[in-house]
């Protein structure tokens, strides 16, 4: 016998392949040009190449119309709220400048690898979150589950933001603006203030009072807030109309949510550059607190931001990148999406720090006024000596810096007495100190600070315009990470996937806009992605760099690229970036633990804020958020060890083409050595051809394989009598 790697032997096993691709091909009705549109080419490698090519398959996949369309909608996707409210809220509270060097060192060691490598797995395979784990290791193809999970959830609540800021906007239109000033009451004799907007302040009354129109506590219910209502059903609708033709609706509106924010930030900075006292907000901003830096805090919530900030392990990210040019420079994508989320996040900082400084010097001037007054009337009493006045003081027009003179003067000279006299230094810093997270910084600072603008309704319907076009751009990579995978996985229309998702999330989504709807948004904003996508992206790196084997991966990436990733990325990915990943999940676990589980309620007697600890079945819900969202993993990986489900199929990897269109692709790996394209010994026998053609016979090995010994990636042709319900000439 001649041996089987000889010459004649693939010679003849070449003639089998392209004699029976041509048979199948000639048994197509003529006419149907659709299927002559695609082919299939078994390419036989030399036999010291590695990789088995199955090439020149039509790809049907939906694909972007051009480059810049695929980097908006990444850039739209990790370029969210959290930039506006979030960063610099953390700059403020972790030292300013000094926050900026952490957040940049992890972003280049943390967020940019982890980024490239969500990016080259779905470009490479081209499939949701689901197919990608399940075809990089089956056993752990819970995470891509665990994906559509936490987008599902994180989703349901975001877009209740945007119903809020789609409620602002729609009131923007007036003049002047409904949170300008406090409503007026009338009792019996009198007109008055309204106490609880008194005691706080215009801009906060109407948040939680008209807006909110907000409960006491997690526990009242209230009924529905019919205005959030409504808000929330248009937030809804204009996702579900952007998203229900897939990338082919989203792309014609990515250039405007993408866009638009960055025009409407640049017009806030000219703008608030020219008001009295930014300069005060964009010098606390940058004046570095160096003793912050040694705090481990500082690092942890820098590190919590970085992976937030690019959206990692939703599944948003593989899924925009799925529908990528297959030899997409994805390696120069993964440092320019991150690099600009970073400069966004500077300017919106810049924005919201000269507003807040604009905002801080209107309220210390207000507060010297106040005290001037009494300081004068403490002059008319003889409470304060006129004496220690100096002369070229005038209490009436005094000036802030005149005004300290004096304060340290009265407090020199009063000495115990001084604190019954009730005076406050006024400092424009003791304000920007004020630290103010998320949405109060969004819908109270800087809505109040807006009030003080010349045309204020413009500046805040620009405003929640932005607002409204951040929080889209995000949702749509929320949506694509939830579709996409879910389509990829059962063959369904895309469009009525998109309709069934919108139409239930704005059904559960009224769980948000009870009047206590707020304290649910808080609950699940805590409990419900940090913890599980911390797991997820951990798994991801173990899944690429321990178990598929970090040198297959670059070797693959070196494939798709057509020239070698930097090596950086490879020591990153095997040992960096795991241990930065495990200290954030352990200090992100001990944080939450040591934290007593609550929410901020609004008292409506004191008109503040108050902590209140969680009911007990509001954290048994806590509890189960974090559980339902981490259960695939062990779930799939326990089915898959133990093969508790048999595959339908039957098959390693079985597909069926109905008018050159995949019906169905390669559901299950056996092995944790599969690669992105897979070679087998040359020395198996091949199945005989017949009705049967690249099918696997009964017992025949595990794997499938090609006539020539050979298999790719699982694009094999099924038997005919396995689809009674196709018609012959569909084959």
């Amino acid at each position: 016998l001649m041996p089987k790697n000889s010459k004649m032997v693939k010679k003849e096993l070449e003639d089998e392949v392209i004699e029976s691709a041509k048979d199948l091909l000639s048994n197509e009705d003529a006419a149907d040009d659709a299927f002559k549109k695609s082919e299939l080419i078994v390419d036989v490698q030399k036999e010291n190449h590695t990789d088995a090519k199955v090439s020149n398959i039509k790809d049907e996949r939906q694909g972007w119309k051009n480059r810049l369309q695929y980097i908006l909608a990444q850039v739209g996707f990790s370029v969210g709220l959290g930039n506006v409210w979030r960063f610099p809220y953390l700059c403020q509270k972790n030292g300013g400048g000094a926050y900026l060097l952490p957040f940049f060192l992890l972003l280049m060691i943390v967020g940019i690898p982890l980024f490239f490598l969500e990016l080259a797995l779905g470009q490479r395979i081209r499939r949701g979150s689901i197919g990608v784990w399940n075809y990089i290791s089956p056993k752990l193809g819970g995470i891509g589950f665990t994906s559509c999970i936490v987008s599902l959830f994180v989703a349901l609540y975001y877009n209740v933001i945007i119903g809020w800021s789609v409620f602002y906007f729609s009131q923007s239109f007036q003049f002047p603006l409904p949170w300008d000033n406090c409503p007026l009451v009338k009792n019996a004799t009198h007109t008055l203030v309204e106490p609880e907007c008194e005691k706080s302040s215009d801009t906060t009354y109407y948040w939680y009072r008209k807006a909110l129109d907000i409960s006491s506590s997690i526990s009242e219910s209230g009924g529905l807030n019919w205005k959030m209502t409504i808000s929330l059903l248009v937030a809804w609708a204009i996702v579900c109309f952007a998203m229900i033709k897939g990338i082919q609706s989203s792309e014609k509106i990515v250039y405007f949510s993408s866009l638009s924010p960055y025009v409407i930030l640049i017009c806030f900075l000219v703008r608030s550059l020219f008001l009295e006292g930014s300069t005060y907000g964009i010098r606390h901003m940058f004046t570095p607190q160096l003793e912050k830096m040694l705090e481990p805090q500082t690092w942890r919530e820098a590190a919590t931001q970085v992976f937030f900030a690019l959206d990692l392990g939703f599944g948003g990210v593989i899924a925009f990148s799925s529908y990528s040019k297959r030899d997409n420079n994805c390696q120069f994508d993964a440092v320019l999406v991150p690099l600009v989320n970073f400069f966004t996040s500077i300017l919106a900082t810049l924005v919201v720090f000269a507003v807040l400084g604009f905002k801080a010097n209107v309220i210390n001037k207000k507060c010297i006024e106040e005290n001037a007054i009494m300081i004068e009337k403490f002059l008319k009493m003889g409470n304060i000596p006129q004496a220690i006045i100096p002369p070229n003081i005038k209490i009436s027009t005094i000036t802030a810096e005149a005004y300290h003179e004096v304060y340290d003067i009265i407090k020199r000279v009063k000495g115990e007495e001084f604190p019954a006299l009730d005076l406050r230094y006024c400092k424009v810093e003791d304000e920007l100190n004020k630290e103010v997270e998320g949405i109060g910084l969004a819908f109270i600072a800087f809505t109040e600070a807006m009030t003080h603008f010349p045309l204020a309704p413009l500046w805040s319907v620009l405003f929640f315009l932005m607002l409204i076009n951040l929080g889209l751009s995000s949702m749509f990579g929320f949506i694509e990470g939830i579709i996409t995978p879910v389509v990829d996985s059962f063959k369904v229309s895309k469009e009525l996937v998109t309709v069934i998702c919108c139409l239930l999330a704005f059904c559960v989504g009224l769980i948000f806009v009870q009047r206590s709807g707020n304290y649910f948004v808080i609950m699940l904003d805590g409990y419900s992605a940090t913890l599980p996508l911390l797991i997820v992206v951990i798994f991801e790196n173990i899944a690429v760099s321990f178990i598929y084997g970090a040198d297959k991966f670059m070797e693959d990436l070196r494939d798709m690229l057509g020239f070698a990733p930097y090596r950086y990325y490879y020591y990153l990915w095997k040992y960096i970036t795991p241990l930065v990943l495990l200290f954030l999940l352990i200090t992100s676990t001990v944080n939450m633990i040591l934290n007593p589980p609550g929410y901020d309620a609004w008292n409506k007697d004191k008109a503040s804020k108050e902590f209140l600890r969680y009911p007990t079945w509001a954290m048994v819900i806590c509890i189960s958020l974090v559980v339902v969202a981490l259960l695939p993993i062990p779930a799939v990986f326990i089915i898959r060890c133990f093969n508790l489900m048999e595959n339908s199929s039957g098959n390693l990897a079985s597909v069926a083409y109905k008018r050159g269109r995949v019906l169905k692709e390669p559901v299950n790996l056996e092995g944790d050595d599969a690669s992105l394209i897979h070679e087998n010994s040359s020395e198996m026998s091949s199945p005989n051809l017949g009705k049967n053609i690249y099918r696997k016979q009964s017992g025949s090995p595990t794997l499938d394989t090609a006539p020539n010994g050979r298999y790719g990636i699982g694009y094999l042709m099924a038997d005919v009598a396995d689809m009674p319900d196709l018609p012959e000439s569909d084959l």
